[in-house]
């Protein structure tokens, strides 16, 4: 189920960290967020790889924050950024998220990447299959994932599944991943 999560984590929000950065860049259509895909090089990941180390123990107050985040968090997200390598947190904030929606559809046996609409459709399936799962919480999940399906597109960028493949095991050590064992 990690990897149903991860899905719609990385679909909605395109990472924990965007939330503050779209509310401020007003990156949005239609009312509903939409990721800005980039093409990322190798020491953008390096850089983000670094930056996570820094930004862990503000995850919580990143969370809690809402859409409008304290000015000083702000600023500490602005540092931190910049003092990895980033121009700005937005910089930051559209690799982190450009990186999520990769690993959300990277299939941990396999390696093979699913594109996120297909993603989606599958989490979908699992999730209507899940016999533990309560119906409130799988009408509420289904409900989620329809809406982040409204919005997913294909990666724009192909070359970003090597890349992050490449630095798979210390994104998911930073992210405190842990691979699916399905």
């Amino acid at each position: 189920m990690r990897r149903t999560s991860l899905a719609i984590l990385t679909l909605l929000a395109g990472f924990a960290l965007s939330t503050p950065s779209i509310a401020q860049s007003g990156q949005q259509e239609g009312g509903n967020q939409k990721l800005k895909q980039v093409k990322l090089t190798e020491k953008q990941v390096k850089s983000f790889i670094s930056a996570q180390k820094q930004l862990a123990p503000l995850a919580s107050k990143l969370e809690g924050g809402g859409d409008k985040p304290d000015p000083a968090l702000q600023g500490q997200l602005e540092q931190i950024a910049k003092s990895n390598g980033f121009g700005s947190f937005e910089e930051l904030d559209d690799v982190a998220a450009n990186v999520s929606m990769v690993l959300a559809g990277l299939d941990p046996q396999t390696g093979q990447f699913t594109e996120p609409p297909e993603q989606i459709k599958k989490d979908m399936d699992e999730i209507k299959q899940d016999k533990q799962m309560s119906q409130q919480d799988k009408d509420q999940a289904l409900s989620e994932m329809q809406e982040a399906l409204k919005n997913a597109s294909p990666l724009q960028f192909k070359e970003n599944v090597v890349l992050v493949k490449k630095y798979q095991k210390e994104l998911d050590q930073v992210l405190q991943a842990e691979p699916t064992k399905q």
